[in-house]
């Protein structure tokens, strides 16, 4: 990798996600300082900095670097919040919360993504916790949690997800068909509940699945 001739600049990159809007300091910080090239498959590993998506088998991918910056910063995350993601995938959106300094719960439903991440990330952000599991139905054990990211589009945001947020927590989840998505920025509010906005533009997510995620939806449809 210390060769690697790559398509596209990691400074590169970073001057085109602020033209796309990317501002936080933090979050242009922690995507300078985690090399994506770890975590993408070696055969696309020159177009780690390319601002798309790209293969990591299993039929999943790393998100395009503007998703996982766009969603990072809708998050407003501080130093030291707890953090839940649902979707480890490669383990780059992981190990770039871990950046920020927060301390990261990831669960995966794919054993093989779910061990092949640890291994990437026992190295590049160890403070991370791993576990294999249906996402879409959180990680109570460790609830609640300051912010809650998924990374995969759901039908309708989980209940679960939304009960294991604290007060004042927030929830960014991609919400829409198995095509398109927005993201929905769920903020838990002590007097009125929860308060939702959506992203003006629509992303294209692999699917949630789980009990409350595609599985269910199509298990209702068929019932």
């Amino acid at each position: 990798m210390q060769n690697l001739s790559l398509d596209t600049t990691k400074d590169e990159l970073l001057l085109e996600l602020q033209r796309k809007g990317i501002h936080d300091p933090a979050v242009l910080s922690a995507i300078a300082s985690v090399p994506r090239e770890r975590f993408v498959h070696p055969a696309f590993a020159r177009k780690a900095y390319n601002d798309v998506a790209l293969p990591i088998g299993l039929d999943q991918t790393i998100s395009q670097p503007f998703t996982v910056a766009y969603m990072t910063q809708s998050m407003q995350l501080q130093p030291g919040m707890k953090v839940l993601e649902i979707g480890t995938g490669s383990g780059y959106q992981a190990a770039i919360l871990a950046a920020m300094k927060c301390m990261v719960y990831s669960v995966e439903r794919h054993e093989g993504l779910s061990e092949r991440a640890r291994s990437i990330l026992a190295q590049i952000a160890p403070s991370v916790h791993c576990r294999v599991g249906d996402g879409s139905l959180g990680w109570p054990e460790e609830s609640p949690f300051d912010r809650i990211i998924v990374t995969a589009g759901a039908p309708t945001v989980p209940e679960p997800l939304l009960q294991q947020l604290r007060i004042g927590g927030m929830l960014v989840i991609p919400v829409g068909d198995d095509k398109r998505q927005r993201i929905a920025t769920i903020t838990r509010n002590a007097i009125r509940g929860f308060n939702q906005e959506l992203s003006p533009f629509e992303f294209s997510f692999v699917p949630l699945r789980g009990e409350q995620g595609w599985d269910q939806q199509r298990a209702d449809w068929n019932s």
